[in-house]
């Protein structure tokens, strides 16, 4: 048998990298196998995200161009009966004002809320226009996301 150093090497080579896929795929195969840990799940239902209720409207349907209105609501944790503690939470959560710009809610002004209090935002607007607008609560840690019904101001 005629045995080149390159031939040789071109084995040694290809054996290498078989072992190397083979060796990376083993992991891989057990990884798919394993079923999802009880741990894991046990995790995600024991701390389950608390609904709110979002409700807000605008003191004025229709302002001045630079006049200042209003937007009231409120933000309520609605009670879980499986939940024995109702509580108030004292952090502050996020509430963001919303406008409808071509089918999709752009970020319009932002504030702040304590769950089951009452906020007041102040906006003004600067150009004449009709808007529809909602006050939007992202998703937290504690708490799902919530929307307001949508109101309508018109900017005259």
């Amino acid at each position: 048998m005629n045995h080149t150093p390159i031939s040789r090497i071109t084995k040694t080579f290809a054996v290498l990298v078989a072992g190397i896929v083979l060796a990376g795929l083993v992991p891989a195969a057990q990884a798919a196998a394993a079923p999802a840990s009880p741990a894991s799940s046990e995790q995600t239902s024991v701390h389950k995200k608390k609904k709110v209720k979002l409700e807000a409207k605008a003191d004025k349907s229709k302002v001045k161009v630079g006049e200042e209105t209003k937007l009231k609501g409120r933000l309520d944790v609605i009670a879980d009966s499986a939940d024995g503690d109702g509580d108030s939470a004292d952090a502050l959560e996020l509430i963001i004002v919303q406008k409808l710009v071509a089918g999709v809610w752009v970020d319009l002004s932002n504030g702040s809320c304590r769950p089951n209090g009452s906020f007041v935002l102040s906006l003004s607007f600067s150009v004449k226009a009709s808007l529809t607008l909602r006050v939007y609560h992202p998703e937290t840690a504690l708490y799902a996301s919530a929307t307001s019904s949508v109101f309508g101001v018109v900017v005259v």
